[in-house]
């Protein structure tokens, strides 16, 4: 099992906070870093877990994003398979 974890940001449509996200995939599979980084730099806004769910299409694996907003911490989780 191999686990990946990066942080990045976007900023929310709502009320336009920028928010960091904690990104964990954990796959049997190798992901590439740069697949991994190119998945999460095209989101600059929107919604959590509206992001969770086209990560989930784009890297695969099974992963887990947690976050604050508004001091609300949000934690999705979307399985492949």
């Amino acid at each position: 099992m191999n686990i990946y974890r990066h942080s990045f940001a976007a900023v929310c449509p709502s009320d336009g906070e920028l928010i960091i996200y904690r990104l964990e995939v954990r796959s049997p599979a190798m992901i590439r870093v740069e697949h991994i980084k190119a998945a999460t730099a095209v989101f600059k806004k929107g919604w959590h877990e509206q992001i969770a769910d086209r990560l989930a299409e784009d890297i695969g694996g099974d992963q887990t994003i947690i976050a604050t907003h508004q001091g609300v911490e949000i934690e999705t989780v979307r399985l492949s398979g």
